[in-house]
């Protein structure tokens, strides 16, 4: 097996990793925030897919596509806070799970009623066509590398954020006691809505980064929110920090088991066979991932601090 395959699959790995970081952290900053359970995030990744889908149509401009995605999903994350969630912080996980999941189909359909059941195609921006020439032969899709960059800068950005702004000490104040911050005098409505607000717009960036790479589609979110709560629930629910190295171990791993295992299978079974198995187990070992991390810390590896 030759380095620059392995190099590829190394990139792959972390390209998918960053996209599910920037699902993964609104996920877990309104979790740890407001301590709702959002199952309709998913939806929200929709939308931004969606509006930058079709302000780059309309306009020619994939920047102006991507300036609407973050726009568009956090518009909707602040009305779904304001007129469903806010109803909700009282209430028990159960009645969270419902709401949010009846959300899920009001976006589902209200989008197909929109755009049609037909998927929409986002072209890769003429700047970032084509391939880089890497170290060790290794020719990697310029747009692929920007989607890692942006990725990693959206990281440093929300720890910046969250450790140095005055926003993130309420931010962190509101992880750890709305009760106390509300009587000093934060205004806990509000840093509910731009939390939920800023978690839309993260989970619309990562819909529209991705939306360049396969097609726009209703549904297209609950396959990654499915991973989402995977890469939460390992880095530790209420941690941006646990978000981020949760999703790149997921990325590494599901990309390596995709790659590795109907190879490994090929050696025992004919050629279809051995995709067959192989591809089911890649499936099934993110969670045989997840469980024995939870068997080890059952919080998370970096259990509720962002």
């Amino acid at each position: 097996m030759s380095l620059p395959l392995l190099i590829e699959q190394a990139l792959n790995g972390l390209q998918l990793g960053i996209m599910l970081f920037l699902m993964a952290a609104g996920l877990t900053l309104i979790f740890g925030v407001m301590g709702v359970i959002n199952l309709a995030h998913g939806s929200l990744y929709m939308v931004g897919a969606f509006a930058c889908a079709a302000v780059a149509a309309a306009s020619g401009s994939f920047w102006l596509g991507l300036a609407a995605s973050l726009a568009a999903a956090a518009v909707a994350g602040a009305l779904v806070e304001t007129t469903v969630i806010r109803r909700l912080y009282a209430r028990d996980h159960l009645d969270q799970v419902l709401a949010t999941f009846a959300l899920i189909l009001i976006f589902s359909e209200g989008t197909r009623w929109l755009f049609g059941s037909f998927p929409l195609y986002l072209d890769v921006p003429p700047l970032l066509q084509g391939a880089v020439a890497l170290p060790g032969g290794v020719q990697y899709p310029a747009y692929r590398l920007a989607v890692i960059g942006l990725g990693i800068a959206v990281a440093i950005g929300l720890y910046l954020l969250i450790a140095r702004t005055r926003l993130g000490m309420r931010i962190r104040a509101g992880e750890n006691d709305r009760e106390m911050i509300a009587a000093l005098g934060v205004d806990i409505r509000s840093l509910n809505t731009i939390v939920f607000a800023l978690g839309a717009a993260l989970a619309g960036l990562a819909g529209a980064t991705v939306g360049a790479l396969q097609s726009v589609q209703v549904g297209m979110g609950e396959p990654v929110l499915i991973l989402a709560f995977v890469v939460i629930v390992i880095g530790g629910i209420g941690s941006v920090r646990g978000a981020f190295y949760g999703a790149l171990l997921i990325g590494f791993v599901d990309t390596a088991g995709r790659f590795f295992l109907p190879r490994i299978a090929g050696l025992f079974l004919p050629p279809a066979d051995a995709g067959l198995l192989g591809s089911g187990l890649a499936s099934m070992l993110i969670y045989a991932v997840m469980a024995v991390i939870l068997a080890l810390r059952p919080k998370g590896l970096f259990a509720s601090h962002a």
